[in-house]
Protein backbone atom coordinates (compact mmCIF):
# COMPACT_ATOMS: atom_id res chain seq x y z
CA UNK A 1 0.00 0.00 0.00
CA UNK A 2 0.76 3.89 -0.80
CA UNK A 3 -0.52 5.90 1.69
CA UNK A 4 -1.21 9.30 0.25
CA UNK A 5 0.44 10.91 3.35
CA UNK A 6 1.96 8.94 6.14
CA UNK A 7 3.16 11.44 9.57
CA UNK A 8 4.56 8.56 11.62
CA UNK A 9 7.14 8.56 9.27
CA UNK A 10 8.29 12.03 10.03
CA UNK A 11 8.02 10.89 13.86
CA UNK A 12 10.43 7.92 13.11
CA UNK A 13 12.75 9.98 11.79
CA UNK A 14 13.11 13.16 14.12
CA UNK A 15 12.40 10.57 17.37
CA UNK A 16 15.44 11.77 19.62
CA UNK A 17 15.13 14.98 19.05
CA UNK A 18 11.55 15.24 19.32
CA UNK A 19 12.22 13.65 22.66
CA UNK A 20 14.82 16.10 23.51
CA UNK A 21 11.94 19.07 22.78
CA UNK A 22 9.64 17.37 24.69
CA UNK A 23 11.77 16.65 28.25
CA UNK A 24 13.07 20.27 28.06
CA UNK A 25 9.39 21.80 27.91
CA UNK A 26 8.39 19.48 30.64
CA UNK A 27 11.09 19.91 32.41
CA UNK A 28 10.74 24.43 31.70
CA UNK A 29 7.27 24.23 34.26
CA UNK A 30 6.53 26.99 31.90
CA UNK A 31 3.52 25.73 29.77
CA UNK A 32 1.73 29.11 28.27
CA UNK A 33 3.20 30.73 26.14
CA UNK A 34 7.17 31.61 27.83
CA UNK A 35 10.48 30.73 25.66
CA UNK A 36 9.86 27.88 23.51
CA UNK A 37 7.02 30.26 22.25
CA UNK A 38 8.95 33.05 21.95
CA UNK A 39 11.79 31.22 20.94
CA UNK A 40 9.91 29.60 17.76
CA UNK A 41 8.70 32.88 17.10
CA UNK A 42 12.27 34.41 16.49
CA UNK A 43 13.32 31.72 14.63
CA UNK A 44 10.50 31.21 12.03
CA UNK A 45 10.14 35.17 11.46
CA UNK A 46 14.32 34.89 10.29
CA UNK A 47 13.07 31.90 8.41
CA UNK A 48 10.23 33.56 6.62
CA UNK A 49 12.03 36.83 6.23
CA UNK A 50 9.83 38.57 8.26
CA UNK A 51 10.63 41.21 11.39
CA UNK A 52 8.02 39.86 13.54
CA UNK A 53 6.52 36.43 13.84
CA UNK A 54 3.32 35.72 16.49
CA UNK A 55 2.30 32.60 17.19
CA UNK A 56 -1.56 31.64 17.64
CA UNK A 57 -4.17 28.40 18.29
CA UNK A 58 -4.92 27.79 14.81
CA UNK A 59 -4.42 29.16 10.75
CA UNK A 60 -8.02 30.23 10.87
CA UNK A 61 -7.10 32.13 13.64
CA UNK A 62 -4.02 33.31 11.92
CA UNK A 63 -6.72 34.79 9.28
CA UNK A 64 -9.70 36.16 11.40
CA UNK A 65 -6.81 38.05 13.55
CA UNK A 66 -4.72 39.53 10.81
CA UNK A 67 -8.08 41.09 9.66
CA UNK A 68 -9.30 42.05 12.92
CA UNK A 69 -5.89 43.99 13.27
CA UNK A 70 -6.31 45.62 10.22
CA UNK A 71 -10.03 46.94 12.11
CA UNK A 72 -12.01 44.92 9.27
CA UNK A 73 -16.05 44.42 10.07
CA UNK A 74 -19.12 45.18 8.30
CA UNK A 75 -19.06 47.13 5.15
CA UNK A 76 -15.58 46.64 4.54
CA UNK A 77 -15.35 43.80 1.15
CA UNK A 78 -12.02 41.57 1.09
CA UNK A 79 -11.46 40.02 -1.66
CA UNK A 80 -10.50 35.96 -1.73
CA UNK A 81 -9.65 33.16 -4.14
CA UNK A 82 -12.96 31.39 -5.56
CA UNK A 83 -11.02 28.38 -5.45
CA UNK A 84 -9.59 27.92 -2.00
CA UNK A 85 -10.74 25.85 1.25
CA UNK A 86 -13.31 27.01 2.91
CA UNK A 87 -10.92 28.76 6.15
CA UNK A 88 -10.18 31.59 4.06
CA UNK A 89 -13.58 32.98 3.43
CA UNK A 90 -15.05 31.39 7.24
CA UNK A 91 -12.11 34.72 8.25
CA UNK A 92 -14.12 37.22 6.37
CA UNK A 93 -17.28 35.81 7.61
CA UNK A 94 -15.86 35.96 11.18
CA UNK A 95 -15.14 39.68 11.10
CA UNK A 96 -18.54 40.40 9.73
CA UNK A 97 -16.95 41.80 6.19
CA UNK A 98 -18.20 41.04 2.64
CA UNK A 99 -17.03 37.87 0.31
CA UNK A 100 -15.61 38.92 -2.87
CA UNK A 101 -14.64 36.07 -4.82
CA UNK A 102 -12.12 36.17 -7.79
CA UNK A 103 -11.27 33.09 -10.11
CA UNK A 104 -7.92 31.64 -10.40
CA UNK A 105 -5.67 31.50 -13.17
CA UNK A 106 -6.13 28.02 -14.38
CA UNK A 107 -2.42 27.30 -15.12
CA UNK A 108 -1.44 27.97 -11.58
CA UNK A 109 -4.79 27.50 -9.74
CA UNK A 110 -4.06 30.99 -7.66
CA UNK A 111 -5.89 33.77 -7.50
CA UNK A 112 -5.73 35.62 -11.10
CA UNK A 113 -4.36 38.98 -10.79
CA UNK A 114 -5.80 40.01 -14.31
CA UNK A 115 -9.12 39.83 -12.79
CA UNK A 116 -8.64 41.66 -9.76
CA UNK A 117 -8.83 45.07 -11.07
CA UNK A 118 -12.33 44.81 -12.31
CA UNK A 119 -13.46 43.45 -8.30
CA UNK A 120 -11.87 46.16 -6.28
CA UNK A 121 -14.20 48.85 -5.36
CA UNK A 122 -14.47 52.11 -2.84
CA UNK A 123 -15.44 49.29 -0.19
CA UNK A 124 -12.69 47.06 -0.63
CA UNK A 125 -9.83 47.30 2.18
CA UNK A 126 -8.01 43.53 1.32
CA UNK A 127 -6.69 41.63 -1.00
CA UNK A 128 -6.70 37.60 0.82
CA UNK A 129 -4.88 35.47 -1.94
CA UNK A 130 -3.74 32.04 -0.84
CA UNK A 131 -0.30 30.42 -1.78
CA UNK A 132 -2.31 27.24 -2.92
CA UNK A 133 -0.72 23.80 -3.21
CA UNK A 134 2.37 25.15 -1.76
CA UNK A 135 2.91 27.26 -5.00
CA UNK A 136 3.27 31.09 -4.21
CA UNK A 137 1.20 33.58 -6.18
CA UNK A 138 2.10 36.34 -7.73
CA UNK A 139 2.54 38.89 -5.45
CA UNK A 140 4.27 41.74 -7.58
CA UNK A 141 1.36 41.52 -9.70
CA UNK A 142 -1.46 41.98 -6.89
CA UNK A 143 0.75 44.60 -5.26
CA UNK A 144 0.19 46.79 -8.43
CA UNK A 145 -3.43 46.26 -8.41
CA UNK A 146 -3.46 48.61 -4.97
CA UNK A 147 -0.52 50.68 -5.23
CA UNK A 148 -1.61 54.10 -4.40
CA UNK A 149 -4.74 52.83 -2.17
CA UNK A 150 -5.26 52.04 1.60
CA UNK A 151 -5.91 48.26 0.45
CA UNK A 152 -3.67 45.77 2.40
CA UNK A 153 -3.05 42.25 1.15
CA UNK A 154 -2.96 39.60 3.66
CA UNK A 155 -1.43 35.94 2.14
CA UNK A 156 -2.92 32.69 3.29
CA UNK A 157 0.23 31.02 3.42
CA UNK A 158 -1.31 27.93 5.57
CA UNK A 159 -0.21 25.60 2.37
CA UNK A 160 3.67 26.92 1.46
CA UNK A 161 6.18 27.29 4.56
CA UNK A 162 9.48 27.73 2.77
CA UNK A 163 8.39 28.66 -0.69
CA UNK A 164 10.23 31.33 -2.41
CA UNK A 165 9.08 34.54 -4.71
CA UNK A 166 11.57 35.86 -7.08
CA UNK A 167 13.97 34.58 -4.60
CA UNK A 168 12.31 35.98 -1.34
CA UNK A 169 11.22 33.07 0.97
CA UNK A 170 7.55 34.02 1.23
CA UNK A 171 6.10 35.12 4.87
CA UNK A 172 7.34 38.61 4.67
CA UNK A 173 6.56 39.68 0.99
CA UNK A 174 2.44 40.87 1.92
CA UNK A 175 1.22 43.44 4.36
CA UNK A 176 0.87 40.14 6.68
CA UNK A 177 1.06 36.36 6.50
CA UNK A 178 -0.88 33.84 7.84
CA UNK A 179 0.37 30.33 8.44
CA UNK A 180 -1.12 26.58 9.37
CA UNK A 181 0.98 23.98 11.46
CA UNK A 182 -1.82 21.23 11.13
CA UNK A 183 -0.13 18.41 10.90
CA UNK A 184 -0.25 17.42 7.46
CA UNK A 185 1.41 20.78 6.28
CA UNK A 186 5.04 20.87 5.05
CA UNK A 187 5.63 22.14 8.74
CA UNK A 188 3.23 20.53 10.63
CA UNK A 189 2.58 20.42 14.52
CA UNK A 190 1.04 17.42 17.14
CA UNK A 191 -2.41 19.04 16.79
CA UNK A 192 -3.57 22.49 15.82
CA UNK A 193 -0.96 25.69 15.75
CA UNK A 194 -0.49 28.47 13.39
CA UNK A 195 1.07 32.12 13.27
CA UNK A 196 1.18 35.60 11.46
CA UNK A 197 4.17 37.09 9.94
CA UNK A 198 4.64 40.78 9.00
CA UNK A 199 7.05 43.56 8.94
CA UNK A 200 4.45 45.71 10.68
CA UNK A 201 5.55 46.30 14.41
CA UNK A 202 2.47 48.14 14.97
CA UNK A 203 0.09 45.00 13.60
CA UNK A 204 2.28 42.53 15.49
CA UNK A 205 1.90 44.21 18.64
CA UNK A 206 -2.09 43.79 18.11
CA UNK A 207 -2.03 40.59 17.39
CA UNK A 208 -0.38 39.92 20.45
CA UNK A 209 -2.86 41.32 22.32
CA UNK A 210 -5.68 39.94 20.46
CA UNK A 211 -4.62 36.44 21.05
CA UNK A 212 -4.22 37.03 25.03
CA UNK A 213 -7.72 38.51 25.72
CA UNK A 214 -6.84 41.85 24.81
CA UNK A 215 -3.63 42.48 26.99
CA UNK A 216 -0.57 43.12 26.46
CA UNK A 217 0.24 43.40 30.27
CA UNK A 218 -1.92 41.04 32.41
CA UNK A 219 -5.17 42.20 34.02
CA UNK A 220 -5.24 45.16 31.50
CA UNK A 221 -7.84 44.65 28.90
CA UNK A 222 -7.35 47.05 25.86
CA UNK A 223 -10.34 45.37 23.86
CA UNK A 224 -12.16 42.48 23.39
CA UNK A 225 -9.40 39.67 22.39
CA UNK A 226 -9.45 36.00 22.16
CA UNK A 227 -7.54 32.98 23.29
CA UNK A 228 -5.34 32.06 20.56
CA UNK A 229 -1.83 31.33 21.87
CA UNK A 230 0.09 29.01 20.16
CA UNK A 231 0.60 25.89 22.36
CA UNK A 232 4.08 25.97 23.73
CA UNK A 233 4.54 22.48 23.63
CA UNK A 234 3.80 22.71 19.78
CA UNK A 235 6.24 25.53 19.62
CA UNK A 236 8.64 22.93 20.65
CA UNK A 237 8.19 20.04 18.31
CA UNK A 238 7.90 23.11 15.64
CA UNK A 239 11.66 24.48 16.46
CA UNK A 240 12.91 20.81 15.56
CA UNK A 241 11.28 19.93 12.30
CA UNK A 242 11.63 23.90 10.95
CA UNK A 243 15.46 22.46 11.66
CA UNK A 244 14.08 20.07 8.58
CA UNK A 245 11.94 22.16 6.78
CA UNK A 246 14.21 22.76 3.54
CA UNK A 247 15.54 19.13 3.66
CA UNK A 248 12.16 17.77 3.76
CA UNK A 249 10.93 20.62 0.88
CA UNK A 250 13.73 19.50 -1.18
CA UNK A 251 12.37 15.57 -0.75
CA UNK A 252 8.97 16.88 -2.09
CA UNK A 253 10.26 18.85 -4.86
CA UNK A 254 11.99 15.32 -6.15
CA UNK A 255 9.02 13.71 -5.93
CA UNK A 256 7.37 16.41 -8.12
CA UNK A 257 9.92 16.34 -10.78
CA UNK A 258 9.37 12.56 -11.12
CA UNK A 259 5.86 12.84 -11.60
CA UNK A 260 6.41 15.52 -14.04
CA UNK A 261 8.72 13.99 -15.92
CA UNK A 262 7.29 10.66 -16.04
CA UNK A 263 4.01 11.82 -16.31
CA UNK A 264 4.34 14.27 -19.08
CA UNK A 265 2.93 12.50 -21.86
CA UNK A 266 -0.07 10.59 -19.99
CA UNK A 267 -2.90 11.15 -22.17
CA UNK A 268 -6.03 13.27 -20.91
CA UNK A 269 -4.14 14.29 -17.61
CA UNK A 270 -3.04 17.94 -17.06
CA UNK A 271 -0.32 18.28 -14.84
CA UNK A 272 0.61 21.43 -12.25
CA UNK A 273 2.38 24.77 -13.92
CA UNK A 274 4.89 26.11 -12.46
CA UNK A 275 5.33 30.26 -13.49
CA UNK A 276 9.17 31.56 -14.02
CA UNK A 277 8.73 33.41 -10.59
CA UNK A 278 7.64 30.74 -8.33
CA UNK A 279 9.63 27.97 -6.43
CA UNK A 280 6.63 25.72 -5.01
CA UNK A 281 7.28 23.75 -1.86
CA UNK A 282 4.86 21.01 -3.25
CA UNK A 283 2.48 20.47 -0.34
CA UNK A 284 0.34 19.19 -2.77
CA UNK A 285 0.96 17.46 -6.37
CA UNK A 286 -2.94 18.21 -8.28
CA UNK A 287 -3.63 16.70 -11.34
CA UNK A 288 -6.21 17.39 -13.70
CA UNK A 289 -8.54 14.63 -15.46
CA UNK A 290 -12.58 14.62 -16.77
CA UNK A 291 -11.72 11.12 -15.09
CA UNK A 292 -11.10 12.09 -12.17
CA UNK A 293 -13.01 9.61 -10.44
CA UNK A 294 -12.72 6.36 -12.14
CA UNK A 295 -8.90 7.41 -12.02
CA UNK A 296 -9.06 7.43 -8.09
CA UNK A 297 -11.45 4.36 -7.50
CA UNK A 298 -8.92 2.45 -9.88
CA UNK A 299 -6.09 3.89 -7.63
CA UNK A 300 -7.63 3.24 -4.84
CA UNK A 301 -7.93 -0.89 -5.70
CA UNK A 302 -4.24 -1.15 -6.49
CA UNK A 303 -4.37 0.56 -2.65
CA UNK A 304 -2.39 4.12 -3.61
CA UNK A 305 -4.55 6.72 -1.41
CA UNK A 306 -5.50 9.94 -3.33
CA UNK A 307 -7.46 12.91 -1.77
CA UNK A 308 -9.27 15.68 -3.78
CA UNK A 309 -8.59 19.50 -2.97
CA UNK A 310 -11.44 20.42 -2.68
CA UNK A 311 -14.55 18.96 -4.01
CA UNK A 312 -17.14 21.54 -2.98
CA UNK A 313 -16.06 24.94 -3.77
CA UNK A 314 -17.09 27.50 -1.03
CA UNK A 315 -19.35 29.57 -2.84
CA UNK A 316 -21.37 26.08 -3.46
CA UNK A 317 -21.24 24.75 -0.01
CA UNK A 318 -24.12 24.61 2.69
CA UNK A 319 -22.28 27.52 4.85
CA UNK A 320 -22.39 29.94 2.12
CA UNK A 321 -25.74 29.78 0.60
CA UNK A 322 -27.06 32.46 2.25
CA UNK A 323 -25.00 34.73 -0.34
CA UNK A 324 -26.80 33.53 -3.22
CA UNK A 325 -24.09 32.50 -5.47
CA UNK A 326 -24.94 30.73 -8.53
CA UNK A 327 -23.79 27.40 -9.65
CA UNK A 328 -22.30 28.67 -12.31
CA UNK A 329 -21.01 32.03 -11.12
CA UNK A 330 -17.29 31.06 -10.81
CA UNK A 331 -17.23 28.11 -13.33
CA UNK A 332 -13.26 27.97 -13.09
CA UNK A 333 -13.55 27.02 -9.35
CA UNK A 334 -16.72 24.55 -9.88
CA UNK A 335 -14.92 22.84 -13.16
CA UNK A 336 -11.48 22.37 -11.01
CA UNK A 337 -13.64 20.61 -8.09
CA UNK A 338 -14.95 17.95 -10.72
CA UNK A 339 -11.63 17.80 -12.18
CA UNK A 340 -8.57 18.33 -8.97
CA UNK A 341 -6.73 15.05 -7.75
CA UNK A 342 -3.64 14.99 -5.64
CA UNK A 343 -1.42 12.21 -5.76
CA UNK A 344 0.97 10.97 -2.76
CA UNK A 345 3.85 13.43 -2.03
CA UNK A 346 5.60 13.84 0.75
CA UNK A 347 9.16 13.90 2.26
CA UNK A 348 8.95 10.22 3.33
CA UNK A 349 7.50 9.18 -0.11
CA UNK A 350 10.58 7.16 -1.84
CA UNK A 351 11.16 7.45 -5.35
CA UNK A 352 10.34 3.92 -6.28
CA UNK A 353 7.08 4.59 -4.45
CA UNK A 354 6.32 7.93 -6.92
CA UNK A 355 7.94 5.56 -9.56
CA UNK A 356 4.59 2.91 -8.39
CA UNK A 357 2.01 5.47 -9.01
CA UNK A 358 3.49 6.91 -12.34
CA UNK A 359 2.99 3.17 -13.38
CA UNK A 360 0.08 2.66 -11.82
CA UNK A 361 -1.65 5.91 -14.04
CA UNK A 362 0.35 4.66 -17.49
CA UNK A 363 -1.60 0.92 -17.36
CA UNK A 364 -4.60 2.54 -16.20
CA UNK A 365 -4.67 5.05 -19.61
CA UNK A 366 -3.04 2.33 -21.37
CA UNK A 367 -5.94 0.16 -20.72
CA UNK A 368 -8.50 1.61 -21.41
Amino acid sequence: MIPFLDLSAATAELRTELDEAYHRFMDSGWYVLGAEVDTFEQEYAEYCEADHCVGVGTGLDALTLALRSLDIGPGDEVIVPSNTYIATWLAVTQVSATIVPVEPDEQTYNLDPKLLQAAITKRTKVILPVNLYGQPVDYDAIRSCVDNTDIKIVSDNAQAQGAKYKGRTVGGIADIECHSFYPSKNLGAFGEGGAVTTNDETIAKRIRSLRNYGSAIRYHNDECGTNSRLDALQAAFLRVKLRHLDDWNARRSKIADHYLTDLATTAHLCLPKTPSFASPVWHLFVVRTDERDRLRDDLDLQKIGTQIHYPIPPHLSDAYKHLGFAGDQFPIAKQLAHEILSLPISPHLSVKEAATVVDAIGDLRTSR
